[in-house]
């Protein structure tokens, strides 16, 4: 089981997560297509990956498809990853080609938020420690991504969960 803290400083959005896991197969799990498509995602949704292209400058381009059909594509673009301590890259909705779109859920979501996860172990456990915050974005996409927190700790939460399902089973 692991353990979890979300803190709202600011627009920045921040959360941690203790693994019972070593900080090597955390890593992994966050870094290869084989791991990423049994966890990453909206709970109750599978993963299609499109391209998994995971070194600094690379993309994880994928479509999370939910029981009824609905399809959301995203992508990550990777600036820079650091085996196996720390990962950055920048997220957004995408079509199916991954050109960067809108969230269908609201015009004002921001087009592409940055995301730092560092993986820090102590005693055969690995802790995550997660932040991101809008890149470019207006003060009206400002406000609207800081009104998600909570929506968006729960959605990390329940994917966190999976990881640690996964992390469990492997």
């Amino acid at each position: 089981m692991s353990e979890e803290k979300t803190t709202n400083q600011g627009v920045e959005f921040v959360i941690t997560r203790v693994f019972s896991a070593p900080r090597e197969l955390v890593f992994k799990a966050w870094t290869e297509a084989e791991h990423l498509q049994h966890w990453w995602g909206p709970t109750g949704f599978s993963i299609h990956i499109s391209k998994a292209d995971i070194h600094p400058g690379g993309i994880f381009h994928f479509c999370m498809k939910s029981s009824d059909g609905h399809e959301m594509w995203a992508k990550f673009v990777y600036g820079e990853i650091v085996a196996p301590e720390k990962l950055v890259y920048i997220t957004s909705f995408s079509d199916e080609e991954g050109n960067t779109v809108r969230a269908s859920f609201s015009e004002t979501f921001p087009l592409e938020i940055s995301y730092v996860v560092t993986f820090i172990e102590k005693d055969g456990k690995t802790r995550i420690e997660m932040s991101g915050g809008p890149v470019d974005a207006t003060e009206e996409e400002l406000q609207f991504y800081h009104s998600m927190f909570g929506s968006m700790q729960q959605g990390f939460g329940a994917t966190f969960g999976q990881l640690d399902e996964y992390l469990a089973s492997l």
